[in-house]
């Protein structure tokens, strides 16, 4: 397998501030000095002068299309691998436009040889690996005893076998260098599965108890290495189009539906602050929270919800489906999928973890560095009287007569 490398030149990488201008000392020594325990640190990945480096599953389309292209504004030189050309050069020329360098690669996350013989051409175009984010994944819609086993397995080995496959790699690079971080892309129905969804959801939640195996086994040996994972909501992708239906119409996510841009934002956040585990926007943080809570009323909420709400008809979505579980599409995908008129652009919840990372490195900035509150003096004590001469020094002895 080759990657592709782009040459052309660009400006010293932009470190996005943590908290405002006007700090640019402190927020200096906040990037270096901040080292709380069981995160990763932000500066162990951009200490370097030349760019840190991104590699990125499932990058040609969707999530991972939009988690290169923040990487790519953001200073980082990107690594694409994904199994459709077509795709590949379309994200690649997109980060070449915005003046990014980027690597590309073809190959199946299934296949762990050819996955591997990718990434060690993105390194030899790029550099070290710094992050490695598994993006890749697919489903298949439709009752459990009407799916395919060969489809059923298929979903399986890129969704849960692919993440497997891409975190052997990334360690393999990383581990020599005692540093690095991984960032596997989960999903909310990891909580509670749906129905109509039972391979994808049980890919999804393997995915989650991999990754809590693994970095317990990295703690064990006290490595520096940081795994995440992320649980996002449902999101605007081609992933709906490229989903293999057995329901009459083509899929549709699930209501809130969030832009990938979303998304990206939160394994960005979840990259620089080390967390173990983040939801990404309010309705996933609620789901994951409802269903250790109350699962009765989480079984009864899906019973309503019904298979109805899980297709469409909408002329777009019908027009746009094409299924990509055994071959890629012969075109490249977009970033976004065929429900950007219900999508939502932000996330309150994003929001406010932004300001919690902010003011945890700020505190810790200051309790590194020494800060205290400033001594106050004590009240001045007047010096005892002298004896009085006159007396011959009585005066001085207490109870002297």
């Amino acid at each position: 397998m080759e990657a592709t490398r782009n040459t052309t030149m660009r400006k010293e990488p932009v470190v996005a501030p943590i908290l405002c201008a006007g700090w640019d000392k402190k927020l200096s020594i906040a990037m270096k000095a901040c080292r709380l325990p069981g995160r990763l640190p932000r500066a162990d990945l951009t200490h370097r002068a030349s760019e840190p480096v991104v590699v990125i599953t499932g990058g040609s389309s969707g999530i991972g299309r939009s988690v290169a292209a923040l990487f790519a504004r953001r200073g980082w030189k990107v690594g694409l691998i994904s199994r459709s050309a077509e795709g590949l050069a379309a994200a690649g020329r997109e980060i070449e436009a915005a003046g990014g360098r980027v690597a590309i690669g073809r190959a199946d996350v299934t296949d762990s040889v050819a996955l591997g013989a990718v990434a060690d051409a993105i390194v030899a175009a790029l550099g070290p690996i710094d992050v490695w984010i598994n993006c890749a994944g697919n489903g298949v819609y439709g009752r459990f005893s009407s799916v395919p086993e060969a489809e059923f397995h298929r979903v399986t080995d890129v969704t849960y076998h692919g993440t497997v496959n891409g975190t052997r790699v990334a360690l393999r690079h990383m581990r020599p260098r005692g540093r690095g971080a991984i960032v596997n892309v989960c999903s909310a129905m990891a909580f509670y599965g749906l129905p109509l969804m039972s391979s994808y959801a049980g890919a999804k939640a393997a995915v989650r108890a991999f990754g809590q195996a693994v970095r317990a086994e990295l703690a064990l040996e006290r490595s520096a290495i940081r795994l995440g994972t992320v649980f996002p909501p449902a999101v605007n992708t081609p992933f709906f189009s490229h989903a293999t239906s057995h329901m009459g119409w083509p899929a549709r996510p699930a209501p809130p539906v969030y832009q990938p841009e979303v998304v990206a934002e939160g394994i960005w956040q979840a990259m620089i602050s080390g967390r173990a585990e983040m939801t990404i926007s309010g309705t996933a943080a609620a789901f994951s929270l409802v269903s250790r809570l109350l699962p009765g009323l989480v079984a009864r909420c899906i019973e309503r919800y019904g298979s109805e709400r899980q297709m469409t008809r909408d002329p777009d979505a019908c027009r746009l489906e094409e299924p990509t579980l055994f071959a890629p599409s012969p075109r490249a995908s977009p970033v976004h999928g065929p429900f950007g008129r219900q999508a939502r652009g932000y996330s309150t919840h994003l929001w406010l973890l932004r300001l919690r990372i902010a003011g945890v490195r700020w505190l810790t900035t200051l309790w590194r560095e020494g800060a205290r509150w400033p001594d106050v003096p004590s009240p001045s004590i007047p010096p005892p009287p002298e004896p009085d001469r006159e007396l011959g020094g009585l005066g001085a002895r207490p109870g002297a007569s």
